[in-house]
């Protein structure tokens, strides 16, 4: 029985996860907020024998790619060509199931998404307005968001985008913006009239308020709900579905040149499109019968688009479905600091792929475990490693092995029978709460999977995996082969058994490691509906070779991570580095009192017991002086820096460091990665000539 939101039972199911941006990889955020969740979602309906359409593809328009194709000096079609790849590639390696994987940039989306546009314009759903946007006058456009930066009033932050602060996360208007400039040309821009469209969710607002408010509390998950409450109960605005730019959906009127569609409003339309072109004549029950369940899966950020935004669009047309859920995640952050895609701070699933071959389900059972489903969560490497060791290997893997290597070794790879001696044995109160046990897992993990709470779901697949080991720990079939070879094959049957049950169960989050069970149990497919029974392989049936479902992951593979990580902050804050603010005026006769000259070094040692410290003996023209500098650790060869000539001042009071008397310091710089370099003459200088 399939148990849905109250309790409707649908004839199938519209499934959509969020369009990720073709202008970059897929990471671990975007899979435990959406993809990973998804993909289990939909295993599970497939397995329980429903119809099912998951929709999957790429979002390829937007500044945010325009602004990737100008920094590389190519197209915006060369981006999302390079992007779309990756990501689908990535999606499928990983197991992510999509029916069919798209892209907006297709021909088919183009039309669709205008001619959606255009029959919702001509019905009058649309009102125009005249805004004042920001305007380059040196590159003859219009602004983007994203190509106008500025202060932020709120925290200060200089390098605040049109739409957002990236330091302190505030949504911001490019009008908000302290000392606006383009980030085209780097000039002021003015503000100039044009004309959009939009669509005005203030009309909305009531059968939104009814429809979200009334009839889905309760049902929607409380991040989802509480921020649909807030935006509702704000009052909802009228929001432009057109931007003046040259890449995206042409809008479909005369005299709209240089205007496409906004990218939150063609997007979604994505769904609908691909659905086009997977199913052709088929498409509309998919999208207009009201016995088809829709669902979309995304992340936090889609919240608006998904659940006030799209709906007024689709309710706008009058023909379509509306969602019956929106099962939205938080955020997943990475070694305790948010995962941001322009810092580099994020695990790419491109590259796990390729750095952990054939452990997909691990990574898909530590994003499952892991999931942010209340609140934003964090991803460790460390957790990563315990969760591949300490559960899979140890719980579910050593269960399997445990189970088939012993029945290659008692009974050649054959079912044993399930006899009768346990009735004279006494020990049929332990098998019959096993398989009375057994017989509650499907439904305890379904009623999970289609609540939305995975986590929850996946726990229960490993307590399976747990009651077998302890099954196991208590019959010691291994102690009992022994004494009684009866017993012992009603142990083993219902072991391979539990393992059958795993293979079926385990299946929407690990498919990778069902399809091996089902290979070593010799298998037949099952449904959901056969799982729950301790009957699933007969007597005599032949299993295949055991292997190791799951490795172990070594310190030295975790640590490869940690480091790859840490070579990442180092670089993101030389990347981040400024210069340090000009110091208090000072008068040329300031500067005039430092004597400072150049001098050529004559020997270099180490002081001893002071490990930052070097010893130079110095040829100022006068004879020779001693100077110690701090500048040990930068320069861990001092032989190498005889010769070489240095700036020093000259007439600073000596000073003893370590028992070594310094008669002047040397100047250095230093880096913005903090190493001091030492100040050297382009040209030979005679000792003693002064700097001024």
């Amino acid at each position: 029985m399939v148990y849905t939101d109250k309790d409707k039972k649908y004839r199938r199911y519209t499934v959509t996860s969020a369009l990720p941006y073709a202008n970059g990889p897929v990471h671990i955020g975007h899979l435990a907020g959406v993809y990973v969740p998804a993909d289990v979602y939909v295993r599970y309906l497939r397995a329980q024998g429903e119809e099912v359409m998951f929709i999957g593809g790429s979002d390829e328009h937007g500044v945010p790619i325009t602004i990737k194709a100008r920094k590389e000096g190519c197209t915006p079609q060369d981006i999302v060509d390079r992007y779309h790849k990756i990501i689908k590639d990535s999606f499928a390696e990983l197991g992510i199931s999509f029916d069919i994987y798209s892209r907006t940039s297709s021909k088919e989306h183009h039309e669709t998404a205008a001619a959606y546009f255009k029959k919702l314009y001509e019905e009058g759903k649309f009102i125009e307005k005249v805004s004042q946007q920001y305007y380059d006058e040196e590159a003859g456009c219009f602004l983007a968001d994203r190509y106008i930066t500025g202060t932020c009033p709120h925290c200060g932050n200089e390098h605040a985008y049109g739409d957002q602060c990236e330091a302190c996360g505030t949504s911001l208007n490019a009008t908000d913006l302290i000392n606006p400039k383009s980030a085209l040309s780097g000039s002021k821009p003015v503000l100039k009239d044009t004309k959009h469209w939009f669509l005005p969710l203030d009309k909305d607002e009531p059968w939104l308020r009814e429809w979200i408010l009334e009839g889905h509390k309760g049902d929607w998950k409380t991040n989802v709900y509480g921020q649909c409450k807030s935006w509702i109960d704000a009052g909802l605005q009228p929001r432009a579905v057109t931007r003046d730019l040259d890449w995206g959906v042409k809008v479909p009127l005369e005299g709209s040149d240089g205007k496409v569609l906004y990218v939150w409003f063609d997007a979604p339309i994505g769904y609908i499109s691909f659905t086009k072109q997977l199913k052709g004549d088929d498409w509309e029950k998919w999208w207009k019968d009201q016995d088809t369940k829709l669902v979309h899966f995304i992340g936090k950020d889609n919240i608006v688009f998904h659940c006030i935004i799209f709906p007024s669009m689709l309710h706008a047309d009058g023909s379509y479905i509306l969602p019956a859920n929106v099962p939205a995640n938080e955020f997943l952050n990475l070694e305790g600091d948010k995962i941001s895609t322009s810092r580099n701070w994020a695990v790419w699933l491109h590259e796990y792929l390729k750095e952990f071959p054939g452990k997909q389900d691990v990574l898909r059972y530590t994003l499952c475990s892991n999931a942010p489903e209340t609140k934003d969560n964090d991803f460790t490497w460390k957790d990563f490693q315990l969760k591949n060791n300490s559960e899979l290997v140890a719980i579910l893997g050593n269960f399997v092995n445990r189970t088939l290597v012993l029945t290659h070794k008692f009974y050649g790879g054959k079912v044993p029978a399930c006899t009768q001696a346990i009735k004279q044995s006494g020990n049929q109160a332990i098998d019959d709460e096993v398989v009375k046990e057994l017989a509650t897992f499907p439904e305890r993990i379904g009623r999970s999977i289609e609540t939305y709470r995975f986590r929850e779901a996946l726990s229960e697949m490993m307590n399976l995996a747990r009651l077998g080991n302890k099954y196991l720990t208590d019959t010691e079939p291994w102690k009992l082969i022994k004494t009684d070879p009866e017993r012992t094959a009603t142990v083993m049957n219902l072991s391979l058994q539990i393992c059958a049950n795993l293979a079926v169960l385990c299946a929407p989050f690990l498919p990778f490691t069902a399809d091996k069970m089902h290979l070593m149990l010799n298998l037949p497919a099952k449904g959901w509906q056969d799982a729950g029974k301790a009957d699933l392989l007969m007597e005599g049936h032949t299993i295949g070779t055991p292997e190791l479902l799951f490795e172990q992951i070594s310190d030295e593979t975790i640590q490869a991570q940690v480091d790859k990580l840490q070579a990442t902050k180092e670089q993101n804050a030389l990347n981040a580095w400024q210069p340090a603010e000009v110091k208090a005026p000072v008068t040329i006769d300031d500067f005039g009192k430092m004597d400072i000259r150049v001098g050529t070094i004559l020997e270099c040692q180490k002081v001893p017991k002071a490990d930052k410290l070097l010893q130079f003996k110095i040829e100022d023209g006068m004879g020779t002086r001693t100077i110690v500098s701090g500048i040990a650790k930068y320069y861990p060869d001092p032989q190498a820096l005889v010769g070489k000539q240095v700036c020093f001042i000259a007439n600073f009071p000596p000073r003893k460091l370590k028992g070594v008397e310094s008669q002047g310091m040397i100047l250095s710089a230093e880096d913005k990665d903090g190493r001091l370099v030492l100040l050297t003459p382009s040209d030979i200088v005679t000792p003693g000539c002064n700097v001024g």
